[in-house]
């Protein structure tokens, strides 16, 4: 999916789940977003996380 597709999806999601969700870009170019605990790749593709409880 395009970056402000992913972007806008990560934080609705960050904060419909109250999770942290990650923003990582794929081997093709592409972004995903997933929860943090669900994510096994490689830490190097995160983009950006998504936090609901800003510290």
């Amino acid at each position: 999916m395009p970056l402000k597709t992913a972007q806008s999806l990560a934080w609705n999601l960050a904060k419909t789940l109250m999770t942290v969700i990650v923003l990582v870009r794929t081997d093709n170019g592409n972004y995903a977003v997933m929860p943090w605990n669900e994510f096994d790749g490689n830490p190097a593709n995160v983009v950006r996380e998504y936090d609901p409880f800003p510290s």
